[in-house]
């Protein structure tokens, strides 16, 4: 085996984090580095933990929500033909008609609610109602919670990352302009003296 075999692994390694054994390295070079390696670790752990806390906050939401209602069965009191058609939302087509159905302590409630216009007085129609038995709308499914929430948590770590990185350019460009400022310094003192040296060519 030889020199070069044994050397492979300890320059990847240099090159890695190159600036560690460099004589060039400046503290501003050390605390990019560091800056860096930070932004990156907290972008992606907070975009992951943003991520699964929104998802896990919408689903726990409609989960309260499907918990606080319950489907009834309601009678229509009128034809549906003579009820108000719905102007907007999916419902186009069905109309507003007024129902009556009897809670779990045997007390009678009405209120209005969405039917098919063929819908006649006596047919019943599923709506669901609070705790204090009034009417509500019906709470998403189970595919449409988990889309909601999958939508949610995509959302969050998307915009957790491009803070993250935004924040990562922001402090780079600081860095620069810092180095830049040190080298400018560095030449005023250094530049007299390396022109002295060549002659005044430098």
């Amino acid at each position: 085996m030889s020199r070069d075999d044994l050397r492979g692994p300890t320059l990847r390694y240099v090159r890695w984090w190159r600036w560690r054994h460099n004589p060039l390295r400046r503290h501003s070079d050390v605390v990019e580095g560091w800056v860096v390696l930070a932004l990156w670790v907290l972008t992606l752990v907070g975009g992951a933990l943003a991520g699964w806390a929104a998802a896990a906050g919408v689903d726990r939401t409609i989960a309260d929500r499907r918990a606080g209602v319950h489907p009834v069965s309601a009678e229509l009191t009128e034809s549906a033909a003579h009820g108000t058609p719905v102007t907007a939302g999916y419902d186009l087509g069905r109309t507003w008609v007024t129902v009556r159905w009897t809670a779990a302590d045997g007390s009678v409630h009405t209120g209005r609610a969405k039917a098919l216009p063929a819908a006649a007085a006596g047919s019943h129609v599923r709506v669901w109602a609070n705790r204090s038995e009034a009417l509500v709308a019906e709470p998403p499914g189970k595919a449409e919670s988990t889309f909601e929430a999958v939508v949610a948590g995509t959302l969050a770590a998307q915009l957790t990352v491009t803070v993250g990185y935004g924040t990562g350019r922001l402090i780079r460009h600081r860095l620069l302009d810092r180095r830049l400022a040190e080298w400018d310094t560095e030449w005023r003192r250094i530049g007299p003296q390396w022109r002295n040296l060549s002659g005044g060519r430098g």
